[in-house]
């Protein structure tokens, strides 16, 4: 059972967009997902109970910021959608349960700064050298080919790990967000461009 791990210690990094999004595409694909939240303000529950019935299922993990334990067995995809502020012992206990870590960061330098340390304590706590495949990283709200890109993609290549992909500033993730929905629950012709985005963390995860 895959368990992914979206996370990054500063708030508005665009963590449960992409866990949110990725639940939707494993319900998508018929797997029984299960989305955890383990944020004080529980976006992604809340984003679940306004999930319509009509859309793929997806199941809620009832794990909070002081207690973390394995996923009920009835699931067979996890995605946590982390706390911000996340790191210590809390942080080890995640790791310890995913197997694959997506880490958003936006490009202005003020993100980039917050997440620096993160990075560095991720990869200390993780068997060195850190797998491609165990972390990547997803450029959120930037344009590829632009200044802004460039100067995440040399702080992070300084850190040997990977942008797998860039996601646009669009008003489509939170449009869909507001009904419970993911690009995977439309019809792919209206959200096209965001699709194409994604390819590549599908072909990560697997």
């Amino acid at each position: 059972m895959p368990i992914i791990l979206v996370a990054n210690p500063k708030g508005g990094a665009g963590k449960s967009t992409l866990a949110t999004n990725i639940a939707g595409y494993f319900a998508s694909q018929g797997h029984q997902a299960m989305l955890g939240d383990t944020d004080r303000q529980q976006s992604a529950r809340s984003w679940l109970a306004r999930r319509p019935q009509s859309c793929s299922a997806i199941g809620t993990w009832e794990i909070d910021e002081k207690n973390i334990a394995r996923p009920p067995r009835n699931a067979t995809h996890v995605v946590i959608d982390s706390a911000a502020g996340l790191h210590g012992w809390r942080l080890q206990e995640l790791l310890a349960l995913a197997d694959r870590i997506l880490v958003p960061i936006q490009p202005s330098m003020f993100d980039i700064d917050a997440s620096q340390h993160f990075l560095h304590e991720l990869t200390e706590r993780l068997s060195a050298p850190v797998s491609v495949r165990k972390v990547a990283i997803v450029g959120m709200r930037v344009k590829a080919r632009t200044r802004a890109a460039e100067q995440l993609e040399q702080f992070v290549a300084a850190r040997g790990l990977p942008i797998l992909t860039y996601l646009r500033d669009t008003q489509n993730y939170i449009q869909l967000a507001a009904h419970g929905l993911t690009l995977f629950d439309v019809a792919p012709s209206r959200v096209q461009q965001d699709r194409e985005q994604w390819q590549p963390i599908i072909d990560w995860l697997g």
